[in-house]
């Protein structure tokens, strides 16, 4: 009998381990279609999704009922990375048109979504659910994408645990090869107001924000500049 009970309990593990693995496999193949039918060149096409929701509310329908693991942490982040992005533009679509988030109170901090067995606003998302759980992981500022041109741009795929790691790297590059999100003035280099936010990500390990964009610039800044930072731009990143 005992053989038995651990038999059946082996079997129903490995149960429900396939269909997790089903469910994130469906969830991030029907996300990579999903970015790339409606994100072009770090735009969102909201009027279209507002016109046609349903594959948007099929792959949150879906997310709702996922289960990610923190000790499968490539999928965790990859799953949760996503799920930001598309709640951020649920809420877009929900309120069109709209000119900015920032247009509709409680949009990060109370607005609240149904997702990965959470019911979650975004700011928890980002900061209890990222950056608590992986502080070491300064990349994520790059990848979550507020709904604001300000922001690093949304890509038009999906994030996924295999290629996760070279995908943070690929963004953050980017960003920080971008002269429009880093202004360098002469002497003085003005950062995303990202970097005034968060500075305790970005200055870990003794690091200062100099050093810290200097990592992955091709062209490196003077370590010398002076560093200021511009205002963030919240106009809404829809392709018009």
């Amino acid at each position: 009998m005992k053989t038995h009970k651990t038999l059946i309990a082996v079997l129903l593990l490995a149960f429900a381990q396939l269909g997790f693995g089903q469910g994130t496999s469906e969830f991030f193949s029907k996300a990579d279609t999903f970015f790339s039918t409606y994100v072009t060149n770090g735009r969102v096409a909201y009027k279209d999704i507002k016109a046609n929701p349903s594959s948007l509310e099929e792959l949150l329908k879906l997310a709702k009922d996922i289960r990610v693991s923190k000790s499968d942490a490539k999928t965790y982040q990859a799953f949760w990375i996503n799920g930001y992005n598309l709640s951020v533009i649920k809420g877009i679509v929900d309120n069109y048109p709209i000119k900015s988030p920032l247009n509709k109170a409680g949009f990060f901090d109370k607005k609240t979504y149904d997702i990965g067995g959470q019911n979650t606003t975004l700011n928890d998302i980002e900061n209890k659910l990222l950056r608590a759980v992986f502080p070491q992981e300064s990349r994520f500022h790059f990848v979550l994408v507020c709904a604001g041109l300000g922001c690093p741009p949304i890509i038009n795929s999906a994030y996924t645990p295999e290629k996760l790691e070279s995908q943070l790297q690929q963004q953050t590059e980017l960003a920080l090869n971008n002269p429009n999100f880093i202004q360098v003035k002469g002497k003085r280099v003005n950062l995303s107001q990202i970097f005034e936010w968060y500075t305790g990500d970005f200055t870990q390990g003794g690091k200062n924000l100099i050093e810290y964009v200097n990592q992955y610039r091709k062209e490196k800044l003077d370590p010398k500049s002076k560093v200021g930072y511009y205002s963030y731009d919240w106009a809404l990143n829809e392709i018009k």
